[in-house]
C-alpha cells in the first residue's frame, strides 16, 4: 500500500536532554567532531543506520533509552559542556569583531571604512550536509563551505536561496550502466529547519507577482550554519496555484519557463525573505549584496524597485545605489555555460510591472543586453547590477576578464575590472580527524595565526604513513559496501556477487577521480588507450586502483553515455577488483574519497575549469594531485606537491588533444607516480612519496581553506563595497544623484570628447636611454565638462608589428589650462616604444576607471 501523503512527526525530547535538540538543528554539528560523538553516543548502531544525521537518531532511538540518558548526570555534565560550547561560538568575538576593533583602534572606524554590518549571500543551491540535500555539486558545496567559513570567522552573513523538495536527483545504474535518476520528496519537517511565523505562529509568505494576475507565494525556512541563518524559499503552499507550487519541486529541473520563475522567486522574492527576517529579528539589513552566478542576478532589480517606490529615486539613482553595494562572482568559463532567456520570456514576466512597479521593462532588458539581441543574458545584467566582480582562480579571473571585455569596449583585457578570488574549502568539514590532530590544526580557524601546522615536524614518517594506509582501508570497505549495493540494485543476485568482497586492496595506489560529469572534464579521457589503462590497474609489481564517480545533468544524454563508457568498461571480470564506479555522489561518499585515495585525478580541457575544490579536499588530507594545470591548480601547483598533466596547448583538433593529453597522463602514472609510491625503505615506508605528502600539507593546507577565501572577500570586497554603498546613501541618496547626475552628463557629453593633439619629447639628441625621462603633451576637447571631471592619461608601452601597444604603463596627466595636459614619465622599456593619449571618466564614488566602460583613444 501507498501512503496518500506523508509527514514527519519530531521527538519529543525529556526536558534534561533539551539542549540535544538545539545541538541537532544547529548544523555547527556537520564539523565539529564533540557533537558527533556526543550523538553517536546515544545509540552508535541507531547513528549509524541514519547515516550519522542527529535528528533522524533522536526521533528512532527508543523512548526508554532516552529516559535512561535524561537520568545520567555524565552523559547531561557531557551534553551541557558541548551546549556551552556552542553558546561560546555563537556569541563571543571571533576574527570579524576582532577586526572592527582593529580598524577603530587604528583610526580607521567610523562609516567610511568600518566593516559591513550585514551581507546577504545569495546562491541557488547549498551544499551544508547530506542530511539537507540542497545541492547538485561544486558550486552548492563550495555555498555551503562559505557559510561555514564565515559562521567560523564571525562575518555577519545572511544566507538566501531555494528549498527544493526532491532536491537534485538520486542516482542509480541500470544493468547496461546508464544513470537513472530518482527523485525522493522530501519533508522540510523532517530536515534540520525551522519555520518563519509571524509571532502569532502563522507561516510568514513572501509574494511575488506573476502574469495574469496570479501571485506566487513562498514560505521561508531558514537553517542555521553556526552563526549563519540560511533562508530557503519554498513554493509548495496550499495557497498557489499547481503549476507554481511546482516552482521549487526540483533542483536544475524543467524548461526555461520554470527556471526563470525560480530564479525570479530566488532573487526578488529572496529579497523581499531578507527584509522580512531582519525587521522580525532585528538583525541589521544588509549593507551588500552577493549574488553567487548569475542565477539570483533579478535581486538587483527588487532593490532598485525599493529605491523607486520607497525613496522616489529614479531609475538611474537607484541602479547606482544598487550597484555601489553589490558583489557578483561569476563561476562560468565559457558563454555556453551561462543562463540566457529569450527576451521575449523576460518581458512575460517582466512587462506588465506588477512584478516591479515603477521599474522599466526596457531598462530591465537592457541590464541583459547581450549580441544576439533575441537572448537576456543574467551574466552580464549580474555584472551591470554589481560595482565589484570576480572568477572565482587567477586563472579563471583571467578568462572573464577576456570572456566578458565586450562590455568594457576600448580597454585592454588586463583592464577588465573582473577580479578573482580562488576558491577554498572548509577544512573542519573536509580533513579527517585524525589528521586535524596530527598536524595540530587551530581549533579556531578564526584565531589570528589562522590555521596551523603546529608540532607537524615531529611526527614521524612511519606514523603519517600508518595513518594514510588506515584511512586507504576505511575507503576500500567503503567501496566494498557501495559496490555490492549498486550491483545489487542493477538486479543481480546476492549468490553471484561474492567478488565484491575482495574490490579494490588496502596496499594499492588508490586514484579518485568525483565530479559532476559535463564534456568538459573529460571522465573518459582515462579510456582513450583501454588496454594501457588495463596495463596499468594489471601491473604485477605496481599496480594502480581507480574509483570513479559522478552525476550528469538528468538532460544531458552525452554525459550519461561517458558515464556508461566508464560502468562498461569497469564491469569487465578481468579488472572489475581494480576500477570501480560508485554511483549516487555526495557529500557522505565524497568525505571517504578525499580521506583514503591516494593521488587526486583532475582532467579538464584547460582553461575550462573555474576553479574546482575537490582536489582542495584531498590535498587537505594528504591527497596528491595529478591534474591539468587549470583552475586552482594553474596557481598552487608548485612542483613538489604533486603532478601536472602537460597540455597539447596549440593543438586545435580535439581528438588529438584528447589522445596526446590521455598519453601524458598514463606515462606520469607508470612512470613517476606509481614508482615513488612503491619505492619503500627497510621500515617499508616510501619516504619520498611522504615527503611530498608532508609538503602538500604545510603548504597546500592553509592556501585551500575556506577561511582564508572569505577573509579576501571581506577584505577586498564586502569592505569596500560597504564603503561606497555607505558613500551613496549618505545624506539622503546624495551621493547616489551625484554619480547618477555624473553619468548623464558623461553620457551626453562622451561622443563629443576628443584628443586634438598629442606630441613627446625626450632631452636625448639620439636614441633615450631606458629610464630616461620623456614629456607627453595633449590638447584635449572635453566638450563641457569640468577637468576634474576626466582622467587625461598617458600610456607607454612596448609596440608590435601592428602597432598595438602592450606591456604598458599609464600615468594621469596635469591639466595645464585651455584644454591642454602635460605629464613627465621615464621611459618604462628598452627597444620599440610607442605612446599614446586617452580620456577615462573620473569620480572619486567609481571603483575602477574602466567602471563605466568608456574611454576616448586619440586618434
Amino acid at each position: 500500500m501507498r501512503a496518500l501523503s506523508r509527514f514527519t512527526v519530531r521527538a519529543s525530547l525529556p526536558e534534561p536532554l533539551a539542549a540535544l535538540g538545539t545541538l541537532a538543528t544547529n548544523l555547527r554539528w556537520t564539523w565539529h567532531p564533540p557533537t558527533q560523538d556526543l550523538f553517536a553516543s546515544l545509540d552508535p548502531q541507531v547513528w549509524e543506520q541514519v547515516g550519522g544525521n542527529p535528528l533522524r537518531l533522536l526521533s528512532e532511538v527508543p523512548v526508554e533509552r532516552l529516559e535512561l540518558l535524561a537520568g545520567d548526570e555524565g552523559f547531561l555534565m557531557r551534553t551541557r559542556a558541548i551546549a556551552d560550547d556552542l553558546h561560546r561560538y555563537l556569541t563571543a568575538p571571533r576574527w570579524y569583531q576582532r577586526r572592527q576593533e582593529e580598524l577603530a583602534g587604528h583610526g580607521e572606524g567610523g562609516d567610511d571604512h568600518s566593516l559591513p554590518t550585514s551581507i546577504a549571500y545569495f546562491s541557488m543551491e547549498f551544499g551544508v550536509t547530506e542530511a539537507l540535500p540542497n545541492y547538485s555539486g561544486g558550486l552548492g558545496v563550495l555555498a555551503g563551505d562559505h557559510l561555514k567559513a564565515a559562521s567560523d570567522l564571525g562575518v555577519p552573513l545572511i544566507g538566501v536561496g531555494l528549498l527544493y523538495r526532491s532536491g537534485y536527483f538520486r542516482q542509480s545504474l541500470s544493468l547496461d550502466g546508464w544513470q537513472v535518476e530518482h527523485y525522493p520528496v522530501l519533508d522540510p519537517r523532517g530536515l534540520p529547519l525551522e519555520l518563519l511565523a509571524e509571532p502569532s505562529g502563522a507561516p510568514i509568505l513572501v509574494h511575488v507577482a506573476m502574469p495574469g494576475g496570479r501571485v506566487l507565494r513562498a514560505r521561508v525556512w531558514k537553517a542555521q550554519v553556526g552563526r549563519i541563518p540560511l533562508l530557503l524559499l519554498d513554493s509548495d503552499v496550499e495557497e498557489n496555484d499547481e503549476d507554481l507550487r511546482g516552482v521549487t519541486d526540483r533542483l536544475y529541473g524543467g524548461d526555461q519557463d520554470h527556471r526563470i520563475r525560480q530564479e525570479i522567486l530566488a532573487g526578488v522574492g529572496g529579497v523581499r525573505a531578507v527584509r522580512t527576517y531582519c525587521e522580525l529579528t532585528g538583525v541589521h539589513q544588509p549593507e551588500v549584496f552577493h549574488t553567487n552566478e548569475g542565477h539570483a542576478g533579478f535581486l538587483g532589480l527588487e532593490r532598485i524597485r525599493e529605491l523607486i517606490t520607497g525613496q522616489s529615486l529614479d531609475f538611474d539613482q537607484a541602479l547606482t545605489a544598487v550597484r555601489a553595494g553589490t558583489v557578483f562572482t561569476t563561476h562560468t568559463p565559457v558563454p555556453a555555460g551561462i543562463d540566457r532567456f529569450p527576451v521575449d520570456l523576460v518581458q512575460h514576466y517582466f512587462g506588465s510591472e506588477d512584478l516591479l512597479p515603477g521599474v522599466s521593462t526596457q531598462r530591465v532588458l537592457a541590464l541583459g543586453a547581450e549580441d544576439n539581441p533575441g537572448l537576456f543574458n543574467m551574466a552580464h545584467m549580474g555584472l551591470r547590477l554589481a560595482q565589484r566582480a570576480n572568477g572565482v582562480s587567477k586563472l579563471h579571473g583571467e578568462v572573464s576578464r577576456a570572456m566578458f571585455r565586450g562590455l568594457w569596449p576600448g580597454f585592454d583585457t588586463n583592464e577588465v575590472p573582473i577580479g578573482s578570488v580562488t576558491n577554498g574549502v572548509h577544512g573542519p568539514t573536509w580533513a579527517d580527524g585524525g589528521i586535524s590532530k596530527l598536524l595540530g590544526e587551530s581549533e579556531d580557524p578564526s584565531a589570528p595565526s589562522g590555521v596551523g601546522l603546529v608540532g607537524f615536524e615531529p611526527v614521524t614518517d612511519a606514523l603519517l604513513w600508518e595513518l594514510r594506509c588506515g584511512l586507504r582501508a576505511r575507503l576500500v570497505d567503503e567501496v566494498r559496501r557501495r559496490v555490492r549495493a549498486a550491483w545489487l540494485q542493477r538486479g543481480a543476485s546476492a549468490l553471484e556477487l561474492g567478488w565484491t568482497e575482495s574490490v579494490f586492496d588496502p596496499e594499492v595506489l588508490t586514484v579518485g577521480f568525483a565530479r559532476r560529469v559535463p564534456t568538459y572534464k573529460r571522465l573518459t579521457l582515462m579510456l582513450r588507450d583501454p588496454e594501457r589503462l588495463r596495463a596499468l590497474l594489471l601491473h604485477p609489481e605496481r599496480p594502480v586502483q581507480l574509483v570513479v564517480a559522478g552525476k550528469s545533468h538528468p538532460a544531458d544524454d552525452g554525459g550519461k553515455a561517458l558515464i556508461q563508457q566508464i560502468v562498461r568498461y569497469a564491469d569487465d571480470a578481468g579488472v572489475r577488483h581494480r576500477i570501480v564506479f560508485l554511483p549516487d555522489y555526495d557529500m557522505s561518499m565524497a568525505r571517504y574519497l578525499y580521506w583514503g585515495c591516494d593521488v587526486w585525478l583532475n582532467n579538464p580541457m584547460r582553461p575550462l575549469e573555474a576553479c574546482g575544490t575537490s582536489g582542495m579536499k584531498s590535498a587537505l588530507n594528504g591527497g596528491l594531485n595529478l591534474s591539468i594545470r587549470d583552475g586552482w591548480w594553474d596557481e598552487l601547483y608548485d612542483g613538489s606537491n604533486g603532478w601536472a598533466i602537460p597540455t597539447a596547448d596549440g593543438v586545435t583538433d580535439p581528438t588529438r588533444r584528447d589522445d596526446l593529453e590521455a598519453a601524458a597522463l598514463y606515462e606520469l602514472l607508470g612512470s613517476q607516480v606509481a614508482p615513488l609510491f612503491y619505492d619503500r625503505g627497510g621500515d617499508g615506508v616510501p619516504n619520498r612519496w611522504l615527503a611530498m605528502v608532508r609538503h602538500t600539507l604545510a603548504t597546500l593546507g592553509p592556501d585551500v581553506q575556506a577561511s582564508r577565501m572569505v577573509r579576501e572577500y571581506v577584505e577586498s570586497y564586502y569592505a569596500p563595497a560597504a564603503q561606497s554603498a555607505n558613500s551613496v546613501l549618505a545624506d539622503g541618496f546624495q551621493g547616489a544623484k551625484d554619480l547618477a547626475g555624473y553619468r548623464a552628463r558623461l553620457r551626453a557629453a562622451w561622443p563629443h570628447i576628443s584628443v586634438l593633439e598629442t606630441g613627446m619629447s625626450t632631452e636625448a639628441a639620439g636614441a633615450p636611454l631606458l629610464g630616461a625621462p620623456a614629456i607627453v603633451w595633449a590638447r584635449v576637447e572635453l566638450a563641457g565638462l569640468e577637468p576634474s571631471e576626466v582622467d587625461v592619461q598617458a600610456v607607454l608601452g612596448r609596440v608590435g608589428d601592428s602597432d598595438e601597444l602592450y606591456d604598458v604603463v599609464t600615468a594621469s596627466m596635469r591639466h595645464t589650462g585651455n584644454g591642454g595636459y602635460e605629464i613627465e614619465v621615464p621611459l618604462p622599456h628598452a627597444g620599440s616604444l610607442g605612446y599614446t593619449v586617452r580620456v577615462l571618466p573620473r569620480h572619486e564614488l567609481l571603483a575602477s576607471p574602466a567602471e563605466l566602460g568608456r574611454v576616448v583613444l586619440a586618434g
